[in-house]
C-alpha cells in the first residue's frame, strides 16, 4: 500500500465512512453490483487497479502534476484512454500547443488509446473499449456513460489520474445503491432523455449522492445501448457515484457477443427502491437553472427560443440524429435562428452523411460541427447571445454553461429540441398541446448568485449558508478549463468565485473559512475550484452536504472540507466562527459543535497544500 492511499484510509476511517456495524449487519444479505465487482461492503474502502483510465484534454495538466509527484514513465500505459474533445478542434495558439503535446507526450508513452481531433468525444469513444465487469476511472463527470456496458465506470480529478499514471491503483469507497426498476415500454414521443430527466426531477440534484444506481426491470430490455449510455451519462446529475445497466441480450448485440457479466444478487440490500412505469411518462424538460428544475414540456410550451443543439455526450448518437432528422426532413428553421448539431464521433458523423442525415439538417438550415464538447461547455462555437433562450440535449443547465451566463438553457430530447427548432418556442413532439403536470415535488436546487455590492464576507467567514448546489461552474467558468492549467494555481486565482461573488477573490484571506449549502461542488469534476480554494489559504470548507468528486478532489488539494448540517444552520452572518482541528470541533458564538478530529498526518497533507507537495517534501 502506498503511502498516499495510508493516509487516505486513515482519514476515511477515522471520519466514520466505514460504518462496520452495517458491514457486519448485512454480511448474511446477497451483493448488489458494486459490492461484487469490487469484492466488498458497501462502505469499504478497497484498493483496486482500474481496466481503463481516460483523460482528455486535461492530459496536459495532468502530465505537470503526474511531473510534480516525480513521474517520468507511465506504471501501465495498457490502461490508459486519451482522446482529445472538449475544444477539438482548438480554437486558439495556447490549445494548438497543448493538443501538441498531449500527442508527443502519448508518443512517448507508447499509449496506444489515443484518439486524435475529430475522432468522437470520449464518453463515446468509451463505447468501442467497455466491457462488462471493467472498472473505468476517468477525468471526467461523465465517465459514468460507461455503466450502459455493464462497467463500473465512475469520474475522478486530475490530481487522482496522476496518481494513477504513477502508481496504477486507486482508492474506492464501496457505496450503497439504489434499485430502480422499470417496467412497460416508453410511449410514442417519449425518450431515454425524458426517463432520465423524470428521476432527477423525481430524487433532485443530490438525491442519488455517492449512490450507484442499478437499472432493474422488464422494460429495461426495451432500451436499446443508445438509450442506456443517455442514463447512464445522467446519473452525474443526480450525485450518483455510478450507474449500470445489466448485461444481457441488447448488450451482447451491440458487442457482437456474449460475455460474462456481473450483475446484483436477488436478495441484494439497498437504500432505496425505486419502481418506474415507463408507459405514463409524458415529454419533460429541465428548465434553467438547475437540470433538477424538471417540468413537463406541456407547463413550458410555447417558451420562446432562438437556439437549440443537438449533440454532447448525453444525444449525440446516430439514433439521436436519426430522430432529430425524421423531424426535420424538408423543412427549414425560422430566419434567425440557430440550429447546432454535433455527432459524437467521426463513425457516426459519417455513418450520418451515408444515410443522408446531414444534407437534412443542412438543407433545414442548421450548422453541422465538427465532433467536439464545445458548445456544451462554451469552448467552442456556438456561444449564445445575451437573454435568449436555448434547448439543448447537454447534461446541465447551469448559468454560464454554454459560455454566456445572461443566457437561459432548457434540457429536452432530440425529438424535442427538433420540434421546438422548427417553431422558435418550446413544442412538444408528439405534435399536440396537453395538460400534463410533472407529478413530483421536490425542493429545487437555488441558483444564488451574490448581488454586486452585496458583501457576504466577516469575520474571516464567507457567508453561503443559503446557497445550495454552488456549482463548478460558478466557482470556475468551464470556458476557462482549458486555458488555465489546474496545475498554475497563481492563475486561477484572478477567475475564483468570479461567475458568483465578484468580491471572493478581492478580499480572501489566508485562514479564511467558507460556509455553504447542500451538495458544494456539484457539477464537474474540474479540480480548479479546490486548487484554488487551497491555494488562496482558506481553512476549511463547512457544508451541509459535498458532491463526491469534489470531496475526493478536496482531499487531493489539501482543502479540508467537513460536513456539519448543524453549524451551517445555526451560523449568522457576523457570528464568531472558528475551528478547531485537533479536538474536532467548531465553534460558532458560544455554541460548540463537534466532528471526528483528522489524524496529524492528513493534516500535513493539508498544510502542504495537497498530497502533490507533500510527497515532494517527503
Amino acid at each position: 500500500m502506498t503511502l498516499i492511499t495510508k493516509f487516505i484510509l486513515n482519514y476515511l476511517k477515522r471520519n466514520l465512512i466505514i460504518n462496520t456495524l452495517s458491514i457486519k449487519n448485512n454480511r448474511m444479505n446477497g451483493k448488489t453490483f458494486v459490492e461484487k465487482i469490487f469484492g466488498s461492503e458497501k462502505g469499504s474502502i478497497v484498493f483496486k487497479k482500474p481496466d481503463i483510465v481516460l483523460t482528455h484534454d486535461n492530459t496536459v495538466s495532468i502530465e505537470k502534476t503526474f511531473k510534480k509527484m516525480g513521474g517520468e514513465n507511465i506504471y501501465d500505459p495498457e490502461q490508459l484512454l486519451i482522446v482529445l474533445d472538449h475544444n477539438a478542434p482548438p480554437t486558439n495558439a495556447k490549445l494548438a500547443n497543448d493538443y501538441q503535446r498531449i500527442r508527443d507526450f502519448a508518443t512517448e508513452q507508447e499509449v496506444k488509446r489515443f484518439y486524435d481531433v475529430g475522432s468522437g468525444i470520449c464518453h463515446q469513444i468509451m463505447a468501442n473499449h467497455a466491457k462488462p465487469q471493467m472498472v473505468i476511472v476517468g477525468s471526467d463527470s461523465h465517465t459514468c456513460t460507461a455503466g450502459a456496458f455493464n462497467a463500473f465506470a465512475a469520474g475522478i480529478d486530475r490530481t487522482e489520474s496522476a496518481g494513477l499514471w504513477k502508481q496504477g491503483e486507486t482508492w474506492f469507497r464501496i457505496p450503497e445503491s439504489i434499485k430502480i426498476i422499470l417496467n412497460g415500454k416508453l410511449p410514442e414521443g417519449v425518450f431515454a432523455k425524458d426517463l432520465s430527466l423524470w428521476i432527477i426531477g423525481m430524487i433532485g440534484s443530490s438525491g442519488a449522492d455517492y449512490m450507484s444506481i442499478e437499472y432493474h426491470g422488464e422494460g429495461v430490455k426495451t432500451l436499446s445501448i443508445s438509450d442506456r449510455m443517455t442514463i447512464a451519462n445522467l446519473a452525474s446529475e443526480m450525485g450518483a457515484k455510478n450507474a449500470v445497466f445489466p448485461a444481457d441480450d441488447v448488450l451482447f448485440d451491440y458487442l457482437g457477443e456474449e460475455v460474462e457479466g456481473c450483475w446484483a444478487d436477488d436478495d441484494a440490500v439497498y437504500s432505496r427502491e425505486i419502481v418506474i412505469s415507463l408507459s405514463d411518462l409524458f415529454p419533460v424538460v429541465a428548465a434553467p437553472h438547475n437540470v433538477d428544475n424538471v417540468k413537463a414540456l406541456s407547463e413550458v410550451q410555447g417558451t420562446k427560443i432562438s437556439q437549440a443543439l443537438v449533440g454532447t455526450c448525453t444525444n449525440g448518437r446516430l439514433e439521436d440524429l436519426r430522430e432529430t432528422a425524421a423531424v426535420m426532413d424538408g423543412k427549414k428553421l425560422p430566419a434567425g435562428f440557430q440550429m447546432l448539431v454535433i455527432p459524437a464521433s467521426k463513425e457516426i458523423y459519417m455513418q450520418a452523411m451515408d444515410e443522408g442525415l446531414i444534407s437534412i439538417f443542412m438543407n433545414a438550415g442548421a450548422n453541422v460541427l465538427a465532433t467536439s464538447c464545445g458548445p456544451c461547455l462554451g469552448t467552442g462555437q456556438g456561444i449564445p447571445a445575451d437573454g435568449i433562450n436555448i434547448i439543448s440535449t447537454a447534461n446541465r443547465n447551469f448559468k454560464g454553461r454554454m459560455g454566456n451566463k445572461e443566457a437561459n438553457i432548457y434540457l429536452a430530447s432530440p425529438a424535442a429540441v427538433a420540434h421546438s427548432a422548427l417553431k422558435a418556442e418550446i413544442s412538444d413532439p408528439r405534435g399536440i398541446h396537453a395538460n400534463d403536470k410533472f407529478p413530483y415535488t421536490i425542493e429545487q436546487s437555488k441558483t444564488l448568485e451574490v448581488k454586486r455590492g452585496e458583501d457576504r464576507y466577516s469575520n474571516a467567514v464567507w457567508n453561503y449558508s443559503d446557497v445550495d448546489n454552488l456549482n463548478t461552474d460558478q466557482m470556475f467558468a468551464g470556458n476557462l478549463t482549458y486555458e488555465v492549467s489546474s496545475a498554475e494555481p497563481e492563475k486561477i486565482m484572478p477567475h475564483l468565485f468570479k461567475d458568483f461573488d465578484e468580491n471572493f477573490t478581492k478580499k480572501v484571506q489566508d485562514g479564511d473559512i467558507i460556509v455553504a449549502g447542500a451538495n458544494f461542488g456539484c457539477g464537474s469534476s474540474r479540480e480548479h475550484p479546490a486548487v484554488g480554494l487551497s491555494y488562496a489559504g482558506v481553512k476549511a470548507v463547512i457544508v451541509k452536504s459535498v458532491n463526491r468528486i469534489f470531496y475526493r478532489s478536496s482531499v487531493n488539494q489539501g482543502l479540508p472540507i467537513i460536513v456539519l448540517p448543524e453549524v451551517v444552520d445555526a451560523y449568522k452572518q457576523g457570528d464568531q466562527l472558528t475551528i478547531d482541528f485537533e479536538s474536532g470541533t467548531v465553534t460558532v458564538g458560544t455554541d460548540i459543535f463537534n466532528f471526528a478530529p483528522l489524524p496529524t498526518k492528513l493534516m500535513a497533507i493539508f498544510e502542504a497544500k495537497g498530497l502533490v507537495n507533500f510527497i515532494a517534501k517527503a
